[in-house]
């Protein structure tokens, strides 16, 4: 696909009068808060705070162009990164832990919010990276919907941590054009445990074969900048916490052999990674390698950093 044959799915939408209606939709998960799967049941149409931390409005830490993203997605010009406050996961050591676990931020209604993206499209990013939404998705919704009558013709990035319902990925069929979800673990116990959260495993399963069907293998225009698809990222933990074997196996053997991920060795002790001793170091070099290995065998060819556009898998 070239970048002068793509055109956003939100567009599509928007000329058949869809928007609209998904936006009422999705704002009613919102009354007793069943928009993650923690169904927390909060009434945030009220200012209730969800186990997220987050009321009715959105929280914005900070925005911007953003060179530090995957290859695909930075290009010449920067991701246009939103970073929301707020978290539906509870991780021990993550390391934004004073946004996502904090409180810091600041309230944004959906009119601010849809004049955010227009003005990274002004300033030549490739795409609007929205980092954590799950927990605002339908006040995304509503701020793409404003966005997309102004004129945003950029691709929208749906950063999360991979711990989505199916009903909201429901409502986000045909509005994002790149998924790009955490697969944090492949045990759910371990998810409990350091994520604080039921069933990490089959609900993230459950919502990267969802993406992958929404939105196909991840592809690039010319310049190899990203304009649909599914990329996967997955932190390499210490001693195998992360269960990175299980996770690249099922990513190649049940999504696609084709899927675009990144395996990152940058995890280090932080925030309350003391409360889990096997958190206490950063990975080893063995360790990362082995991760790359166990990709490689799986099938997978397109990593992050490993891989130029144009190659193919053995």
């Amino acid at each position: 696909m070239t970048e002068s044959a793509f055109r956003p799915a939100y567009g599509r939408l928007l000329d058949r009068g869809m928007l609209p209606e998904r936006v009422r939709r999705a704002y009613g998960l919102l009354a007793a808060c069943v928009l993650c799967p923690r169904r927390c049941h909060a009434n945030r149409l009220a200012d209730e705070r969800g186990a997220c931390g987050v009321g009715a409005l959105p929280l914005i830490a900070s925005c911007g162009p953003h060179f530090g993203e995957e290859a695909p997605l930075v290009g010449s010009g920067g991701s246009g990164a939103i970073f929301f406050s707020g978290c539906n996961l509870g991780c021990l050591f993550c390391q934004n832990h004073e946004i996502s676990q904090g409180g810091d931020g600041e309230e944004v209604t959906p009119q601010d919010l849809a004049s955010i993206m227009l003005d990274l499209q002004a300033q030549d990013c490739h795409n609007i990276n929205l980092v954590s939404p799950t927990h605002v998705a339908p006040q995304v919704l509503a701020a793409v919907a404003i966005a997309a009558q102004a004129g945003l013709r950029l691709p929208i990035v749906y950063n999360s941590g991979g711990y989505d319902a199916p009903g909201t990925m429901g409502l986000l069929d045909g509005v994002i054009d790149i998924y790009m979800p955490d697969a944090k673990y492949a045990r759910s116990e371990v998810g409990r445990r350091l994520s604080g959260v039921e069933l990490y495993a089959p609900v993230n399963r459950s919502m990267i074969r969802e993406a992958h069907r929404q939105v196909g293998d991840l592809s690039l225009d010319r310049r190899g900048v990203a304009l649909r698809g599914l990329l996967v990222r997955h932190l390499v933990l210490p001693a195998g916490l992360a269960g990175t074997r299980e996770v690249v196996q099922f990513i190649a053997g049940e999504v696609s052999v084709h899927t675009y991920i990144n395996i990152m060795a940058q995890y280090r002790p932080c925030f309350r990674a003391a409360e889990e001793p096997l958190l206490l170091r950063r990975v080893t070099g063995r360790e990362y390698q082995d991760a790359i290995e166990a990709a490689r065998g799986a099938g997978l060819y397109r990593l992050d950093g490993l891989w130029r556009p144009g190659e193919v898998g053995e």
